[in-house]
Parts: structure tokens; C-alpha cells; sequence
């Protein structure tokens, strides 16, 4: 995300995330403009592995799924991603699976898959984790669509720590972070805010209050990623109901 993009996303309430990745690309159509081109490659660069998942749910074989979704993206990055599907546009999560979709369904000839590397653009996706990803993930959900929005979330989160975990290592308090990331997401119990603040070498209280500021920043920039995908920001909190829904 450019650093412009995060400013706009982070101004004073009524016009928070007013321009968001997923505008942009709207607003170009089916016309080619490098804030759209960039805006599109970087959602799917992030949201590429639940739709791999997806694939392999749908019965792929590993090699098929990684053909199928290098393909898939080559077709969607063509410009080829805004015909016949305006129900789904609002939310680009609901939109790249009703493309995929489209694609398994109508779209892919076997006997004319194109290889990764071939002429097609394509993203440099990282192939040699995607599967132990895959396997580590493998849940008992009988529904593809539902795994989907559970991968989706987990990759979101995953890229909200990863932001936060850069904002605090450029501040110089990446272990701080490392230490106290612990209090985002774990259970009571997991570690007290007296044992970090003595394994930090500072007083519980400041321990309380810098868990407070993550927390508020962490739910900032939760709220941020989100709204990156959706067309209108008003739809933060359903989205986020949604995504979070799929750990029920």
C-alpha cells in the first residue's frame, strides 16, 4: 500500500477511507491507468491464497491448483474482470470468487492451459509454501465457499500484523512488538502483563499502556485492509461481521 493511500485512509471520521484500492479500480472501468494497474495487482497479490485453497477444495491436484490460479490471474489482471458481474462489485472478496467461479466453470479449457511462465502476465506468487500453507490450513469445513472467507480472514490478519509489526520496527520498538503481539489475538492467560514487562525491562503499567495503543492502532489498521476491498466504506463493520462469522 503507498504511503498516500494510507494517509487518505486514516483521516478524521465522514471522510475516512474515502479512496480505497478497490475505488480505483472501479473508477478506471476496463481502462488500463497505473493507479488501478498497481491498486489491483496488490489486492491480488494478497488475497491470492485463498483462492488456491478454494481450487484444491474443488478437488485440484496441488500442480492443477497452482496452474489454474496463475491462469485464473492472468485472465482477471487481461482486464477481462468487469464483464457480467456488477451484483458482486461492491466487496472485492465477493467479487474475485464469483470470478473464479466464472472461470473454473465456463472458462478454463484443459487442453489449453497455458503454463506458468508463459506469455500471459502473471504474478510471482510463492508456490513452494502454497501447499504446506494449504495443508496447515485443511479444516473439516464441508462448504469451499465458507474455507474461502476463513482463508480471506486469516490472510487479512495476517497482513494487518505484518503492518503493524513494520510501523513498530521503523519506530525501534520491534521488540517490544515481538513481545507484546501476544495480547492481540491470544486468550486470557497466554502471557501476563507483569511477566512481559519484566522480560521488557519496563514497569507494568507502561507495558498496559503500549498494549492499549497496539490494540487501538490494530484495530485501525484492520478496519484500513478492510476497507481496501469494498467499494463503499460504509460497509466496514458488515464486512468484518462477515469475515468473522466464518470462524463460528
Amino acid at each position: 500500500m503507498s504511503s498516500e493511500t494510507s494517509k487518505q485512509s486514516t483521516t478524521a471520521p465522514g471522510d475516512i477511507f474515502a479512496t480505497t484500492h478497490w475505488t480505483v479500480v472501479l473508477a478506471a472501468g476496463r481502462k488500463s491507468t497505473p493507479q488501478a494497474d498497481h491498486a489491483l495487482e496488490e489486492l491480488c497479490r494478497t488475497y491470492w491464497f485463498p483462492l488456491y485453497a478454494y481450487v484444491r477444495r474443488r478437488g485440484h491436484t496441488k500442480e492443477d491448483a497452482e496452474d489454474l490460479t496463475q491462469a485464473f490471474f492472468a485472465r482477471f489482471l487481461a482486464k477481462n474482470y468487469l464483464e457480467g458481474l456488477s451484483a458482486e462489485r461492491g466487496r472485492f472478496r465477493a467479487f474475485l470468487l464469483a470470478s473464479l467461479k466464472h472461470f473454473l466453470a465456463n472458462e478454463w479449457d484443459k487442453s489449453q492451459r497455458q503454463k506458468r511462465g508463459g506469455q500471459a502476465v502473471h504474478l510471482s506468487l510463492d508456490w513452494q509454501t502454497a501447499d504446506t500453507q494449504f495443508q496447515i490450513a485443511a479444516t473439516n469445513e464441508p462448504s469451499p465457499d465458507k474455507a474461502f472467507d476463513r482463508e480471506w480472514a486469516l490472510t487479512l490478519l495476517a497482513k494487518v500484523i505484518e503492518r503493524l509489526r513494520a510501523e513498530c520496527a521503523a519506530d525501534g520498538k520491534l521488540k517490544q512488538f515481538d513481545k507484546l503481539k501476544v495480547f492481540l489475538a491470544a486468550g486470557k492467560g497466554a502471557l501476563s502483563h507483569a511477566d512481559a514487562a519484566k522480560e521488557l525491562g519496563i514497569g507494568e503499567t507502561a507495558v498496559r499502556v503500549v498494549v492499549h495503543r497496539l490494540r487501538k492502532r490494530y484495530r485501525q489498521l484492520l478496519r484500513d485492509e478492510i476497507a481496501q476491498t469494498l467499494a463503499d466504506p460504509a460497509q466496514v463493520d458488515e464486512e468484518m461481521q462477515a469475515l468473522f462469522g466464518a470462524f463460528a
